[in-house]
């Protein structure tokens, strides 16, 4: 795998109403760069958000969708979805606080 930092790991927030009822339960959804790990995402949240401590990450692959232009057809890129559970004791991630 290639030299991925920590600030690397985390692209965006997930942002929808299945994601955003998820917050109560204290799990938060990002989409993470294709290669990283699980041991991986849980630093970078630590990291990016202090005062938080990871439970457990689940990790979901999504291939990319075939979209057609006329007669040329291609890809769009693969993503990867991380579902981040914070532990009872954590700090929530002040970041979704306003949404």
């Amino acid at each position: 795998m290639a030299n991925v930092q920590y600030y690397d790991v985390l692209l965006r927030p997930v942002v929808t109403e299945k994601s955003m009822e998820m917050m109560a339960e204290k799990k938060y959804t990002f989409f993470v760069h294709p290669e990283a790990n699980k041991i991986q995402i849980k630093e970078a949240v630590e990291k990016m958000f202090p005062g938080t401590k990871v439970d457990k990450v689940n990790t979901m692959n999504y291939d990319g969708k075939e979209k057609r232009r006329g007669v040329t057809k291609g890809r769009t890129a693969r993503t990867k979805k991380a579902i981040v559970t914070l532990t009872a004791e954590s700090k929530d991630i002040e970041f979704f606080d306003g949404m």
